[in-house]
C-alpha cells in the first residue's frame, strides 16, 4: 500500500477512505494552514519572544518542519472541534503546547532566525547506511 498523503502538502486533504465518501465531512473552519496559523493559533497562543527563551521566524513558512507542525495542528483543530466536550482541551493539552513548545523552543526549527530576517537553517547531513540494513517495508 502506498501513502500520497505528503506532510508539505499543507492545502491537500489526505485521500478520503470508503467510510468518508460513504458520509459527507464537515465543512472546514480554515482553509489552509496559514490562514489558520493567522487567524486562530497566533492570535491566542500569545507568548512573549525575545530569541532568549522562545524563537520565531518572521518567514515561518521556508522552514519544512514549522509548515508541517501548523498544518498538523490545523488538521488536528478541525478534527478536535468537533467534539463539543474534550475536543479543545485534547487539542490544546496533546498538541498545541507539544508543537508550540517545540516551534518555539531556542534550538527548534528557528534556531537560526530571529524576528526580523530569515536565515537559512543547516540542515542535518546524514549517511547512507550500508546495504541491508534497512528493508523496504513496501516489499514485505
Amino acid at each position: 500500500m502506498t501513502n500520497d498523503f505528503d506532510l508539505y502538502d499543507t492545502d491537500t486533504l489526505p485521500p478520503a477512505t470508503k467510510a468518508q465518501d460513504a458520509e459527507k465531512a464537515p465543512e472546514l473552519v480554515y482553509g489552509s494552514a496559514e490562514e489558520f496559523l493567522h487567524e486562530q493559533l497566533l492570535p491566542t497562543y500569545v507568548r512573549s519572544v525575545t530569541g532568549k527563551s522562545a524563537k520565531w521566524c518572521i518567514e515561518w513558512y521556508f522552514h519544512p518542519e514549522a509548515v508541517s507542525r501548523v498544518a498538523a495542528l490545523w488538521r488536528a483543530w478541525e478534527h478536535l472541534r468537533l467534539d463539543p466536550a474534550t475536543g479543545m482541551s485534547v487539542w490544546w493539552k496533546d498538541h498545541a503546547d507539544h508543537h508550540m513548545r517545540v516551534l518555539l523552543d531556542p534550538q527548534g526549527p528557528f534556531y537560526n532566525c530571529d524576528m526580523k530576517e530569515h536565515r537559512e537553517p543547516e540542515l542535518l547531513e546524514p549517511r547512507i547506511a550500508p546495504k541491508g540494513w534497512f528493508q523496504d517495508a513496501r516489499l514485505l
